[in-house]
């Protein structure tokens, strides 16, 4: 649930209540962001709870006692308290990023560049909002000289990266043309309407 915290299906099931147990990041670009580095578990499972909570702290049950091989893999309590004030505009702070993929959706006419799909629903959160472009490089220089921001999210594809060498020799079409076209425009609930509408300009003028 690393870019979803807050999205929610049909039914109004938040991510992280769907399935048996849920990784979130709190990497401080993400919806929900730490100071830091941070991550949780989510599960409505007491079993598997127990389990994560030993893992977590070495392996044990109780202080000094190991019952399974663990780790040190425990939140922080500053990033803790952090977190904790952050959750409560959660639900605020996706609305405003909702808010501005509408705009971008409704006001970007560039037919150069291919905007992502949204049925207006509260199933996406748009930790990031990504448009394609044929010549990217062109594209994004556009953006710096008019004062624009962007990510590329990501460069590389999966099958090209040292850690999955064994593929390293196949091709995936589909995902190399994807991660040659994406660029991540600015998203984020501290933009004005000002800023995306300067945003949107830019984008259109594009040639």
């Amino acid at each position: 649930c690393a870019q979803s915290h807050g999205a929610q299906d049909d039914k109004g099931r938040k991510s992280g209540n769907l399935c048996d147990a849920s990784a979130h990041s709190f990497y401080p670009t993400k919806n929900l962001g730490a100071l830091g580095d941070a991550g949780a578990i989510t599960t409505n499972d007491d079993e598997l709870a127990t389990m994560i909570l030993k893992i977590r702290n070495y392996g044990f049950s109780k202080k000094y006692v190991a019952d399974v091989a663990g780790m040190n893999s425990r939140l922080d309590e500053i990033q803790a308290a952090f977190l904790s004030e952050k959750l409560l505009a959660l639900d605020e702070d996706n609305e405003k990023r909702r808010n501005i993929a509408a705009l971008y959706l409704e006001g970007l006419s560039n037919q150069k560049v291919r905007l992502p799909y949204y049925d207006g629903s509260k199933n996406h959160v748009f930790h990031l909002f990504v448009v394609r472009v044929n010549n990217r490089e062109k594209f994004t220089s556009h953006l710096v000289e008019n004062g624009v921001g962007f990510n590329v999210h990501y460069p590389v594809p999966p099958h090209k990266q040292g850690a999955l060498r064994e593929l390293n020799d196949y091709s995936y079409h589909i995902s190399t043309r994807i991660h040659e076209t994406v660029v991540s425009l600015p998203c984020h609930p501290l933009l004005t309407d000002a800023d995306v509408k300067t945003i949107i300009e830019v984008v259109n003028d594009y040639a």
